[in-house]
Order: structure tokens, then C-alpha cells, then sequence
């Protein structure tokens, strides 16, 4: 290891309440400064400086997927292939790309240049298909595309390719300086109004500004709809332990790409919501866990942060108020697991991000066994507004019980894919027209990410998207990821395709999920290769009821609840991939 390198660990370290939880990213750093993989010196290195076992060391590379244990071309190519990218072709390039390069999916070309890998979900479903060339993301990419940037890359020059993708608000709340020049600037978000929200909560009491979250209504973006308020109020009043404040910037759910549009294009709104929520909380330092695919956008929030610490607006006295609160970034590694809050906080100590046991929740012992509050980018940003305007004026966007304005992630067959913010409550229908309308023949919609039950054409007509509709349609409106697909789709494609990505992404702690998820994949692998029965699909259905609620994280739930809606939904259609009776016979 380089003496720089070294330097850089034991700095790192320092700033952690102890070494060990520093182990992700060293790894990083590491495998970075090495040319793209681990090597087993470099292992045992880190596991000296750190003071941690060599076993634990492995087994937390082992588990993240972006941590190579191997070696990989000078051009590490990532082609998302999840379900967004296959509605836009993702397969088709995928076979392009391997004729091109002459190799196969987890290959190296002869020279050393182009390793080729088919990756899970990039969060960048409105542009797809994206292809992940080292840290640089090329969106919107096409067999044509491709030859261009890989007679560049053979020339051995990476070339720019900046995405607009597309966008649009009703409620100019959290896309509203979507567009502007230098968007992510200190001034120009001082300029309309930024950090007066932050002023005002500061000439509150922190129960005061965490009354007005509760009575605004705001609900968590991240999935689960809790309300924000109330999850403040679970931190425990007698402790004397100091509290964190996470912001949940892993997005990492299938359809999903609504909070990088934040981060990446407006990032003092989600510093200005911590800073005000971490003054609401008690706590002094706040934490981003973003994605590690996302290694522009994590820079772009670093600049941001230290351009706010200059300003005064962070750090140990802020605005002169005497009030001490910052923000760091750390980077995921990929592990879609991590977006649940405490495989996250696991993941922040530096450890394999398994979910935790609970209780104890977070609220009361979380990051580093302390009180911690982990709330979505979505959420955080959303305070601002409350604050500054007040909790009246948050409720009067959207519905009774669902409140505030959501954006809307939208893919799959529609004319403009991206990002709609849209009131709570919006009917479908005008989502899908503001992203220029269904490309043929509705047939079926997800609505809140992959981990959503599927609704057909008729079940979704009229449905309008807040927490509480989605339920009693059978469904969630979870992330708010809209995945649209026409009647050019088969379903037992599409449910094959999820299971592969929970079966890839299983922590593998629990039984239900990690056995369950191997079996549901081998028997709609079976069927869709024609090679299936009708027990199958009987066992397919038995085990996603026995799973549901099994297990400790909800990505159990995650997988079953969705492929039970697919086979029941759309029976048929997998009915009519079995071998005909007696066709074994046939001469």
C-alpha cells in the first residue's frame, strides 16, 4: 500500500468514533488507488491498519459488489439491465456490446482494456439505457452511441456525455430550480430564498420546529409513508448519548430515480433540510449514505457541503446561533439491501450490510449503538418548505392524511420518461400524460418500484397516487417508481427478471429470503423456458405467501407480494408457456 493511501486510512479513521467503522471505506480508497480491484495483500494491509480480523475484512468485500476481488480491464463497462433498461432495450445492446468487444458478460478483453459486466438497477431509469464505465455514467445509450465511446475509450480518452433527462413540476417545491444555470451553487439557492427556512428554525425551539413536521402531515418518501414527525418523537428524552441524523440516499429500488434529482441538481435543499432536522433532533452530525454508483453526484454534495461550512451555515456555530450541526458523505458500495435503515447503519459502520434485529430501533440505539433518525432525501428536502411557509401551507398541497408534493419517477413504454413532481393524490392518468403518454397499448403499471404488486390496465384507470389509495387498490405507492409497460410485454419475462434481482440481492441472513428467492427463480426459469408445470406455479404462489412477513427486513415482502400479483394477475400467460400434455410423447 502507498504511503498516500496509508495517510488517507488513518486519517479517516480518525474521524470515526472507532477505526473499524471505517472499513468500507478504506476498501474504496484502496481499491482505487490499485487500479480498480482488492488484492489479498491489500486485505491483509487494511486489516492490520484498522485493527480488524482478516475474516471480517473479507467478508465485508465479499458481500458489496462494486468491491472487486479480482481484477478488471483499465474499463470497467456496467450495462443496468434491470427491468426499466429491458423495456428500453437494454438486452438488445447488452448482445451488441459482446459482439463489438468480442467477449461475454463477465469477461476481459485480451489486451487488458474492457472488462463487460450486466449490473443491477443504476438509478437511472428515466435515462436508460445506462452504461457505468468506471464511475462515469453514459445515459440514454444506444448500439450507435456505443462505437462512438469505444473508439474513444480505445484511444484512451473518456470522453463527456451529460444527460438532460426529462422533467417537470406542478408544486415548484423540490424540482423548482430543476433547470437553472449553476443550480448547485451556494448563491444562486441563497438567491431564491435558500437557508431563510433554516434562519427562522432557528429562532424556534426544537420542539417547536418538530411539532410543525407533525402537524404539516409529511409522510416519509422513502417507502414506507411513516410520518416524519411522529419518527422524530421516538428519540428517547433521558439518553445522554449523542444523536445522529442519516439521510437515506441509497436508492437503489427499480424505477427508482427520484432523489438523485435533488441531490444532483439542487443540493443545499436536502443540506438546508438536515441542518434544520438535525437542530430539531439534538443531533450535531448528520450523515449522507448515498449510492456508491452515484460518485459525481456524491461530489457535487460534497462542494456543496463545504461551500455551506464556509458560509457559516455549517459547522460549530451556525448562522453565529451556537447551535453546532455538519454533514459528511459516505458512499455505498452496492448493496441494494442498504436501503433498509439499519442494513444502512450496519453499512455505515463499516460492516456487511445486514438488517438488524428489532427492537431496538433506531430511535433508540442506532448508528454506533447511539439515537439515530434515518429519513429519505425526499423527506429531508421537503422541510425546508414546511418551515418556511408553515405546516398550513404543506397540508394544503395534496390530499387529507397524505400531504406535500412527491416526484415521480417514470419508465418503461411512455414518450418522455423522468421525473414529474406531482401533489399527492395526482391521478395516474396525468402523470402518464406529462411524460407524453403510453407508447401503445397499456397493459400493465407498477407504481411505487419493483417491490409494488403489479396493477393491470383496468385495475389502474382511475387510480390516483397517494399512500392510502394504493393500499386499497392492492398495491403501495412506495418510492413512487413508475415502471409502464404495453402489450408488446410478457409478464412472465418481467417476473422472472425480478426475482433474479432479489435472489442477486439477498443479504442471505434469513432462510425464507435467501432459500426462497433461489427456489421462486428456478421454478420461473422453468416456466419460461418451457420446461415448466402447473405445480410449479402453485409452489410459486405457496411460497410467496409463507415468505411474506418472515422475515427480519421487508425484502422478503419485497419479492413475494410482487410476484404473487404477476401469477395471479397474468396466469395465463405463464399457463401458456407450459409443455402441452402428452408433447414429451410426441414423435
Amino acid at each position: 500500500m502507498k504511503p498516500d493511501v496509508r495517510a488517507r486510512i488513518l486519517d479517516l479513521a480518525a474521524t470515526y468514533p472507532t477505526p473499524k467503522a471505517a472499513l468500507l471505506t478504506a476498501l474504496e480508497t484502496v481499491q482505487q488507488a490499485e487500479g480498480g480491484h482488492l488484492s489479498t495483500d491489500s486485505l491483509s494491509e487494511v486489516a492490520a491498519l484498522l485493527g480488524v480480523p482478516l475474516g471480517t475484512v473479507y467478508a465485508t468485500a465479499s458481500y458489496y459488489t462494486m468491491l472487486n476481488l479480482k481484477p478488471v480491464g483499465k474499463y470497467h463497462l456496467q450495462l443496468d439491465t434491470n427491468i426499466p433498461a429491458m423495456l428500453a432495450g437494454a438486452e438488445d445492446l447488452l448482445a451488441h456490446m459482446e459482439q463489438a468487444l468480442g467477449i461475454g458478460v463477465g469477461e476481459t478483453t485480451s489486451d487488458g482494456l474492457f472488462t463487460l459486466s450486466a449490473v443491477e438497477d443504476l438509478g437511472a431509469c428515466g435515462t436508460c439505457p445506462v452504461l457505468q464505465v468506471n464511475d462515469r455514467y453514459y445515459e440514454n445509450m444506444t448500439p450507435a452511441c456505443f462505437d462512438e465511446l469505444l473508439a474513444n475509450l480505445k484511444q484512451g480518452v473518456v470522453p463527456e456525455w451529460k444527460t438532460e433527462g426529462n422533467w417537470g413540476t406542478e408544486c415548484n417545491m423540490l424540482l423548482a430550480r430543476r433547470g437553472k444555470p449553476n443550480s448547485t451553487a451556494l448563491a444562486g439557492y441563497v438567491a431564491d430564498g435558500g437557508y431563510q427556512a433554516l434562519e427562522k428554525a432557528l429562532t424556534l425551539s426544537p420542539a417547536e420546529v418538530t411539532q410543525m413536521v407533525k402537524d404539516s402531515g409529511l409522510r416519509g418518501r422513502g417507502g414506507a409513508g411513516f410520518p416524519a414527525g411522529v419518527k422524530w418523537g421516538f428519540l428517547p428524552k433521558d439518553s445522554t448519548k449523542p444523536v445522529y441524523l442519516v439521510c437515506n440516499a441509497d436508492e437503489g429500488e427499480p424505477g427508482t430515480f427520484k432523489d438523485r434529482q435533488i441531490m444532483e441538481f439542487d443540493p443545499h435543499l436536502v443540506i438546508e433540510g438536515m441542518a434544520i432536522s438535525g437542530y430539531a433532533i439534538g443531533a450535531k452530525l448528520g450523515y449522507i449514505y448515498i449510492r456508491g454508483e452515484f460518485a459525481w453526484i456524491a461530489d457535487i454534495l460534497e462542494r456543496a457541503i463545504a461551500e455551506a461550512r464556509e458560509a457559516g451555515k455549517l459547522g460549530n456555530n451556525m448562522l453565529g446561533r451556537g447551535v453546532e450541526f455538519d454533514i459528511r458523505v459516505t458512499r455505498g458500495a452496492g448493496a441494494y439491501v442498504c436501503g433498509e435503515e439499519t442494513a444502512l447503519i450496519e453499512s455505515l459502520e463499516g460492516k456487511r450490510g445486514n438488517p438488524r434485529l428489532r427492537p431496538p430501533y433506531p430511535a433508540v440505539s442506532g448508528l454506533f449503538g447511539c439515537p439515530t433518525i434515518v429519513n429519505n432525501v425526499e423527506t429531508l428536502s421537503s422541510v425546508p418548505f414546511i418551515v418556511r411557509e408553515g405546516a398550513e401551507a404543506f397540508r394544503q398541497i395534496g390530499t387529507a392524511n397524505n400531504a406535500g408534493p412527491k416526484i415521480f419517477g417514470v419508465s418503461g413504454h411512455v414518450k418522455n420518461p423522468g421525473a414529474y413532481e406531482f401533489p399527492l393524490g395526482v391521478p395516474l392518468a396525468k402523470v402518464l400524460e406529462a411524460a407524453g403518454g403510453v407508447v401503445g397499448n397499456l397493459k400493465a403499471v407498477i407504481v411505487g418500484g419493483l417491490s409494488t404488486p403489479i396493477l393491470t390496465a383496468e385495475e389502474c384507470r382511475d387510480l390516483t397516487l397517494d399512500y392510502d389509495t394504493c393500499a386499497k387498490y392492492g398495491t403501495g405507492l412506495g418510492s413512487g417508481g413508475i415502471m409502464v409497460m404495453n402489450d408488446t410485454v410478457q409478464i412472465p419475462a418481467i417476473a422472472l427478471r425480478t426475482i433474479q434481482f432479489y435472489a442477486h440481492e439477498s443479504c442471505g441472513q434469513c432462510t425464507p429470503c435467501r432459500q426462497g428467492s433461489v427456489a421462486i427463480e428456478q421454478m420461473l426459469h422453468r416456466v419460461v423456458e418451457g420446461k415448466g408445470t402447473p405445480e410449479d406455479l402453485d409452489n410459486v404462489l405457496h411460497l410467496c405467501k409463507t415468505i411474506k412477513g418472515n422475515t427480519l427486513c421487508p425484502t422478503g415482502d419485497a419479492f413475494s407480494m410482487p410476484i404473487e400479483a404477476m401469477v395471479g394477475k397474468f396466469r395465463g400467460e405463464f399457463e401458456a408457456l407450459l409443455p402441452k400434455a402428452g408433447a414429451d410423447l410426441a414423435v
